[in-house]
C-alpha cells in the first residue's frame, strides 16, 4: 500500500492543478476544510461531487468490553463522522 499524501503534497498537486501558488492552493483546502468542518459539525452534510458525502451520524448507548480487563462497561451515546464514497470514485479505482 502506498504511502498516504501529505498536505504539503496535496498542495503543491493542487497548485499545480490550478496553475496557482502553493499559498492560494493552501488558502483554498484550508477554506474547503473549514466550512467542511462547521457543517458537518452543527449537524449538516457536504457533498463533494465525484469524491463522497461527509455527514455526522449519532450512535446509541450500548456496552463495550475493556480490552485490557475484559469489564463489560456501558458507553454513553455519542456521535460520529462519517463518508460515503462516490460511485465514480469506486468504479476508477475497480476499472
Amino acid at each position: 500500500m502506498a504511502k498516504p499524501m501529505t498536505k504539503t503534497q496535496l498542495v503543491a498537486a493542487l497548485a499545480d492543478e490550478m496553475g496557482s501558488d502553493k499559498k492560494t492552493a493552501a488558502a483554498a483546502l484550508d477554506a474547503i476544510t473549514g466550512v467542511i468542518t462547521k457543517e458537518v459539525s452543527g449537524g449538516g452534510a457536504v457533498t463533494l461531487p465525484g469524491v463522497g458525502k461527509i455527514y455526522c451520524r449519532e450512535r446509541p448507548e450500548r456496552m463495550v468490553r475493556n480490552p485490557a480487563t475484559g469489564e463489560q462497561i456501558k458507553k454513553e451515546a455519542d456521535k460520529v463522522v462519517k463518508m460515503t464514497i462516490a460511485k465514480a470514485l469506486k468504479d476508477s479505482v475497480n476499472g
